[in-house]
C-alpha cells in the first residue's frame, strides 16, 4: 500500500492544532486525502531527500546536551522550534528515541547503531554518511530524509512512511520494509541499489521483496 506525501502534508496541516500521535495521523490520513481530492486541487509537494546539496549550520561542541534524544511537541514539527537537533559525529549506539519529534534533525556522520525509532516522527531529516546498522524505525514518520551514503544493514523500516526519502549510495543489506509507504519515485531508485539482498535479521522478512521490488 502507498500514501502520497501530498495527502500526508494535507493531514498534518489538518491536525495541527491538535497534537496527535504518529500512529494517530497515519490511521486519519486516508480520511483526510479523501477529502482534500474531493475539496481542493493538488499540492505541489518538494522531495527534500532528493536535494543535492545542503548548507550545514558549525557544530556547537560547547552544547553538552547535543547527543541527547530529545522530543517536543507535535505542532512544533518542520522548522517551527528555535534551534533544530544536531547529532553530527554523536554516539547514539542503541538509544531510544520512541515516539520523539527530531523533524529536521541533522544526524549526519553519526553513529545511531541499534537505535530504536519507532513511532518518531523525522520528516526532512538529514542523515547522511551515518551508521544506522539493525536501527527500528518502525511505524515512524521518515518522510524527505536523506539517507544517501548511510550504512542501513538490517535496519526495519516496517509499517514506516518513507515518501521523498533518498537511499543513493547507502547500504540497504538485510533491511525491512515491509508495508511501508515508499512513493513510485522513491520505489524504482531503491531497486536500483545493489546492495537490496538478504533478509533482516531479527524480522526474517526478504529484503528485496519486502520493499515491493520485482526480481
Amino acid at each position: 500500500m502507498r500514501l502520497s506525501l501530498c495527502c500526508l502534508l494535507a493531514t498534518a496541516a489538518a491536525l495541527r492544532q491538535t497534537p496527535v500521535t504518529p500512529a494517530k495521523l497515519l490511521r486519519r490520513a486516508g480520511a483526510a486525502c479523501l477529502g482534500a481530492a474531493i475539496t481542493a486541487a493538488p499540492l505541489a509537494c518538494l522531495a527534500d531527500g532528493q536535494t543535492d546539496k545542503f548548507k550545514l549550520p558549525p557544530i556547537n561542541f560547547k552544547d553538552t546536551t547535543r547527543c541527547v534524544f530529545k522530543s517536543s511537541a507535535m505542532g512544533q514539527a518542520n522548522g517551527a522550534r528555535d534551534t533544530l537537533a544536531d547529532f553530527r559525529q554523536c554516539s547514539m549506539n542503541g538509544k531510544s528515541a520512541d515516539g520523539f519529534d527530531l523533524a529536521g534533525a541533522i544526524m549526519s556522520e553519526a553513529d545511531f547503531t541499534s537505535a530504536s525509532f519507532r513511532e518518531t516522527v523525522m520528516s526532512k531529516a538529514y542523515a547522511r554518511d551515518s551508521k544506522f546498522t539493525n536501527a527500528d524505525f518502525s511505524n515512524g514518520v521518515v518522510d524527505r530524509v536523506s539517507f544517501d551514503g548511510s550504512d542501513l544493514r538490517g535496519a526495519i523500516f516496517a509499517n514506516a512512511v518513507l515518501t521523498g526519502t533518498s537511499f543513493t549510495n547507502a547500504n540497504l543489506e538485510g533491511a525491512d520494509f515491509s508495508e511501508a509507504f515508499i512513493g513510485d519515485f522513491e520505489l524504482r531508485n531503491i531497486c536500483k541499489n545493489p546492495t537490496l539482498s538478504g533478509e533482516n535479521a531479527k524480522t526474517g522478512a526478504p529484503t528485496r521483496a519486502s520493499a515491493g521490488c520485482r526480481q
